[in-house]
């Protein structure tokens, strides 16, 4: 008995290795350098960088809108502030003027709305901004269509409702600029193909940030493409008993913490020398995604396909941003979308992975506001309806 309870450990071991692969966005198969320093030393390095990391801390005025199916969706506001320094204001905009918006943040898969955290503080009283999680992540309730007998995985199609009902409560009127990272690109797509109407009658700027319209299914994330295609048939089935055993897994999880944070480095960053706190900072919100919630989520990104959707930015000032070695979406599916969006910026940042916003903060920083400059330049006159 004892031999098959160890036996279940390390297999617990292993499984949360794995699932640290895919909740850094990756598959199974990763080779991880040997770690010299001690594993006490880590420990107490990790404890040492949750205690003082500066990241994560911001806090606006806190809101709840209630999705379709009863998920609570937890955003918060960030309100114009008439005395925000002058300093911060000429630093992103020099004598240009934002356009009066709103600007809308939707994270990426595992994380939640601090991802943007460098964002937030650069913007913050300058322009108003809403964050929100995306239901099942950060403060946001556990999707209640994920759970019970009937529970059925997410989709982004789902996002995309959530987004509007998001909308509906935060920014229920005036222009729009949204901005998304990864799966929160993917559920602006899904709000543009939904709801093209209120794209055309209050966006006024898109950003899409180290995402993909499309063909996830051929990403190899860095990895032999005969291992990545063994791993995506097994793959949604083993989710599904992992997802079952969540305590266990968990468990795992914690045991490999090491494996863990590497693979989080893999496939978040490409520099060599990012803040060790940022890069904690990027293991916090990763590892506080539930296994149930991986599962849950995992099959909606093979089937995600909205290029068509993209037809609804076509007027619009878009801002199309990646990493120039993003393993999770290769730089190649933002070109992609550029080139159906012959009018929207392109840029690629160099020495960047996936969490560009987190890695190179400035460089995404910087093409926001010439975002949303470029969104302030509207006919007079026209106004934005509501609805």
């Amino acid at each position: 008995m004892a031999e098959s309870s160890g036996s279940s450990w390390r297999r617990a071991g292993f499984a949360g290795a794995a699932i640290g692969v895919l909740a850094a966005g990756a598959a199974a198969g990763v080779a991880v350098e040997r770690l010299t320093v001690g594993r006490s030393v880590r420990q107490k390095a990790r404890l040492a960088l949750d205690a003082t990391g500066p990241y994560g801390g911001l806090r606006g005025t806190p809101g709840r809108a209630l999705a379709d199916d009863g998920t609570v969706l937890y955003y918060e506001v960030d309100e114009v502030e008439p005395d925000a320094p002058a300093a911060r204001r000429r630093r992103l905009f020099g004598r240009r003027e934002p356009a009066p918006v709103t600007v809308v943040f939707s994270h990426g898969y595992c994380l939640n709305q601090d991802s943007w955290h460098f964002q937030r503080a650069a913007l913050r009283g300058l322009v108003r901004t809403v964050h929100w999680d995306q239901r099942s992540h950060g403060r946001s309730g556990h999707g209640a269509s994920q759970t019970g007998a009937d529970a059925v995985p997410v989709s982004i199609d789902r996002l995309g409702r959530d987004l509007r009902t998001v909308l509906d409560a935060a920014a229920p009127e005036g222009p729009l600029v949204l901005v998304g990272h990864s799966m929160g690109g993917m559920t602006v797509m899904a709000l543009a193909e939904q709801d093209p109407e209120l794209i055309r009658d209050r966006v006024v700027g898109v950003a899409l940030v180290g995402t993909s319209a499309g063909n996830l299914g051929d990403v190899t994330y860095g990895l032999p493409l005969a291992g990545v295609n063994a791993v995506r048939r097994v793959l949604p089935g083993v989710l599904r008993a992992l997802g079952s055993q969540a305590e266990l897994v968990e468990r795992g999880r914690r045991a490999t913490a090491d494996l863990f944070a590497g693979l989080i480095k893999k496939y978040s960053f490409a520099s060599k020398d990012v803040d060790p706190a940022v890069a904690r900072f990027a293991e916090r919100m990763i590892e506080s995604t539930p296994i149930d919630v991986v599962a849950a989520f995992y099959p909606a990104f093979a089937e995600h396909d909205k290029t068509g959707a993209l037809a609804a930015f076509r007027e619009l000032p878009v801002l199309a941003l990646a990493g120039d070695n993003d393993l999770v979406t290769p730089s190649s599916h933002t070109e992609a979308i550029a080139a159906l969006l012959p009018d929207a910026e392109l840029v690629i940042v160099p020495d960047a992975g996936h969490l560009v916003m987190l890695e190179h903060p400035e460089a995404v920083t910087d093409r926001l506001a010439d975002l949303l400059v470029r969104a302030g330049v509207v006919p007079a006159g026209e106004g934005f309806r509501t609805r």
